[in-house]
This record gives structure tokens, sequence and C-alpha cells, in this order.
């Protein structure tokens, strides 16, 4: 096993991985709408909330030696079940053809108030 760890990401603010590599597979941890340099959002709204954490998602994927196309599950966490749809928008419009198994699952809050959270399983050549 081997971990992951990109600038291109946020730094993990815990006792974790921004991703652990076992073989073929990549186990992302979950990922909140923080800038990599762990600034705040000048936009906290749930769409930018969306992208950015999507955005943290694909970069560590690609940090892993995977890529969009080789997500296999991915789980969204988003805060407020009206906000689906505009996640969906978000999800579909940056993975493009990429359309691994999903779950999106509301919750009544996440941590530091974020909006959204993201975690994935990729695959990638060992």
């Amino acid at each position: 096993m081997s971990t992951v760890l990109t600038d291109l990401a946020p730094k993990p603010a815990g006792h974790y991985s921004q991703a652990v590599v076992s073989g073929a597979h990549v186990f992302i941890s979950g990922q909140l709408p923080i800038r990599p340099d762990g600034r705040a959002l000048d936009d906290d709204g749930f769409e930018a909330q969306a992208r950015q954490a999507i955005q943290n998602l694909l970069e560590v994927v690609r940090a892993a030696g995977s890529s969009p196309q080789q997500l296999v599950k991915v789980t969204a966490y988003i805060v407020g079940i009206a906000n689906w749809p505009r996640f969906n928008a978000v999800y579909a419009s940056m993975l493009g053809d990429a359309c691994p198994a999903r779950s999106v699952v509301p919750v009544p809050e996440l941590h530091y108030g974020y909006l959204v959270e993201i975690d994935a399983i990729a695959v990638r050549e060992p």
C-alpha cells in the first residue's frame, strides 16, 4: 500500500491520507470544498462548493495515477435533498463521459458547515 499526497488538493486536516493505493485500487478520502491552499472559497454557494469538492477529488485521482474514466464508485454527501439536481448538474459537467456507480446521500450537516463532501474508489494500472 502507498499513500497519495498532492498540492493540487487540500492537505489532510486530520489523521488520514488524501488517498490510499492498494494494488490496482485507489481509495480517495472524503473531499470537502476547500481550496488546495486551505483558503476559503470566495463564493461559498452550493454550486461553487460542489465544483471545488469535485475538483479536489479529480486532482487526487490523477495524483494517484488514475483518471476520471477509471472511477468505479463515487459517494456524495450533500446538505439538503433539494440540492440534488444542482449537484447532479455540476457533477455531470465536470465528469463528462465518465459515469461511475454513484450514491448521493442527503445529510443534515457536514463538517465546518460545508454543503458537499465526496469520496470515491478508482482503479489504475498497478
